[in-house]
């Protein structure tokens, strides 16, 4: 199943994530994928609201897991953008959250496609500089 959603500014993106949080269960797999500066920040600073989350969200670049357990369930918010080589992640332990008793949350997880779950929930966020400079389509694959 597949639907889109359009943004108008960092307050639509930020919604759509706490829809999207509010919905969440242990064990869900959310890919997030999109350019630089295309919102998946923002998107995921909604869904940590979402879940309950207290804490301030940002992206985990550098230390490529962020797990905030201040929810009702924990969320485990992976930024693989700086992941040369897929077995990285298996250094992090990312089978342990992938099918742990929280919710993932994968920035950039096209880069490591071949070890997510079967059943991820794909999120792709693109631009359309022709809408507007805030303009964002937001497609989510289940």
């Amino acid at each position: 199943m597949e639907k889109e959603y359009e943004s108008f500014s960092q307050e639509d993106t930020c919604a759509l994530g706490e829809k999207l949080g509010r919905e969440a269960a242990a064990g869900q797999v959310y890919t997030l994928t999109g350019d630089l500066g295309v919102g998946k920040t923002v998107f995921a600073q909604g869904f940590a609201a979402g879940l309950g989350v207290t804490e301030y969200v940002s992206s985990p670049t550098f230390t490529i897991l962020q797990i905030y357990e201040t929810g009702r369930i924990p969320l485990y918010h992976f930024d693989v953008y700086r992941i040369a080589d897929v077995s990285e992640m298996e250094e992090v332990g990312c089978d342990e959250y992938f099918y742990g008793e929280g919710v993932c949350l994968i920035e950039w997880a096209d880069l490591i496609r071949e070890i997510l779950p079967e059943n991820c929930v794909h999120i792709t966020i693109t631009k359309d500089p022709e809408k507007g400079f805030d303009y964002r389509k937001i497609r989510i694959t289940e």
